[in-house]
């Protein structure tokens, strides 16, 4: 693979799709300075949507073997390269052995290991749009459009037992395929989370349209396709209604965005939050290189990577 070259500084790596449209490619350099990693890069690897596992397992040794080559962030990759490499792996914590996926590759003592962050990252995310009490208050519904590791994040923080009360009244998980939907199906009963489940095949347009319309008031809805990132278009048509006051979520940042901007030409009408996934980004880069660097990103040091990521964007 002509992208995969012997590493001159301290690398990490980005592997998705389209990585050099991503906003990382002109933060990190300005985080490595703030965060004292000195002559640390990074670089991107594009690899097709569903590759072969081939092509996973070669990505995933030349880190493993390459001495300055510390690690990566796998986005839209995550369950596939964690069911083409697991055999790879000196350790794998608890969420990635859990949910079957995993989006940092990070090196320690010897050790290639395995990270599932965005249950971490989601969570982070999530708290800064959810109000307080929102499920308790409100007892909305959570719309999950896309069955990857993204969706299995979200479900799997909102599903906490040690949130009480304060959980969705049901989640609702759509998907254009159905091995994706069996498979967060079969980790999702595995958390034996007590609240009521509904999984959709929907391979067909205006499908989702007719599960959103019969979403309760104060529901939170995400665009967890990647449709309007590395694709073009979404989930929704554009005869799609929003239910009332509630949250909607674009997990992407960049892209044509259409899923956010179906739901920002009804936000007055129909009283939405609209947020996009911009803070999620902030949180999931952020993860990730504390852990490959093996350094503390709290405090002010996170907060020096919003104000600097922010700043740029």
């Amino acid at each position: 693979m002509k992208q995969l070259v012997k590493a001159d500084n301290p690398t990490l790596y980005f592997i998705g799709v389209t990585t050099l449209q991503s906003s990382i490619m002109r933060v990190f350099p300005e985080w490595a300075k703030a965060l004292g990693l000195k002559d640390a890069v990074i670089k991107g690897i594009d690899i097709p949507i569903h590759a072969d596992p081939a092509l996973y397992r070669e990505v995933t040794a030349f880190i493993r073997d390459d001495e300055k080559s510390l690690g990566a962030l796998v986005t839209t990759h995550k369950i596939d390269l964690f069911h083409a490499c697991r055999d790879m792996f000196d350790y794998l914590d608890p969420y990635a052995a859990a949910f079957g996926e995993l989006s940092s590759i990070s090196k320690k003592e010897g050790r290639l290991e395995g990270y599932a962050k965005d249950p971490i990252s989601c969570g982070l995310a999530l708290d800064t749009f959810v109000p307080a009490n929102y499920w308790k208050d409100h007892g909305g519904e959570v719309f999950l459009m896309g069955a990857g590791g993204s969706a299995i994040s979200i479900g799997a923080y909102l599903m906490k037992a040690e949130w009480g009360e304060n959980r969705p009244s049901r989640i609702i998980v759509a998907n254009r395929s159905q091995p994706r939907l069996d498979e967060i199906r079969r980790i999702f009963e595995a958390l034996n989370p007590g609240i009521p489940f509904l999984y959709c095949l929907t391979p067909e347009e205006g499908q989702n349209d007719r599960l959103l319309s019969d979403l309760k008031p104060h529901s939170l809805i995400v665009n967890a396709t990647g449709l309007g990132k590395d694709r073009p278009g979404s989930p929704l048509s554009d005869s799609c209604v929003f239910p009332r006051e509630s949250l909607v979520w674009e997990l992407n940042y960049r892209g044509d965005l259409k899923f956010m901007h179906q739901a920002e030409e009804q936000k007055l009408d129909r009283v939405l939050l609209v947020e996009d996934g911009w803070t999620y980004f902030i949180h999931g880069w952020t993860q990730v290189i504390a852990e490959v660097f093996h350094i503390d990103i709290t405090g002010d040091a996170l907060a020096a990577c919003d104000r600097i990521a922010r700043e740029m964007r």
